[in-house]
């Protein structure tokens, strides 16, 4: 049962995080500054980000779960990685939408990839199930982090 609960409780904070973001971006890519950008060709469209994300956190939370209730001596630890990477994920969307800091987004993007890719590699192995909850996330932040580049060197 305590399972159940810390998985709500990474779930309400993981959600809570992408509601902030949202709201600290602004008109997001809506704004004329988003709309007049020279973007990837290889950028999803619109919905598929709020899907991805959604998916994404769902299994992060899981993932978050799982190294709770695995190294609750060493927890501290997991947690302050939790907080930073929520601290990196709420400021890319303030400093690349909000803000139009391009540089300073890439910045913050690649930061929090390192982390997520640290993370992986420290507490799962290949053959775990937490390696396969924490690669979607990896793997959209390759992609994100590819097209916050593209924006930077093409604008």
């Amino acid at each position: 049962m305590k399972s159940t609960y810390v998985l709500i409780i990474f779930l309400l904070v993981n959600f809570g995080a992408l509601f902030v973001g949202s709201k600290l971006m602004g008109a997001g890519p809506t704004d004329n500054w988003y709309q007049n950008l020279n973007i990837a060709p290889w950028t999803p469209p619109g919905f598929v980000f709020g899907v991805a994300w959604s998916l994404i956190m769902i299994t992060f939370s899981i993932y978050m779960r799982n190294l709770y209730m695995d190294n609750a001596g060493s927890f501290k630890l997991i947690l302050v990685f939790f907080l930073i990477q929520l601290i990196l994920n709420v400021s890319w969307n303030y400093t690349f939408f909000n803000q139009h800091q391009v540089f300073l987004s890439l910045i913050v993007i690649s930061s929090l990839l390192i982390l997520l890719v640290f993370m992986l590699f420290k507490f799962s192995s290949i053959f775990s199930i937490n390696f396969w909850l924490l690669l979607p996330y990896v793997v959209w932040l390759f992609i994100a982090t590819s097209l916050n580049a593209y924006i930077l060197f093409n604008n």
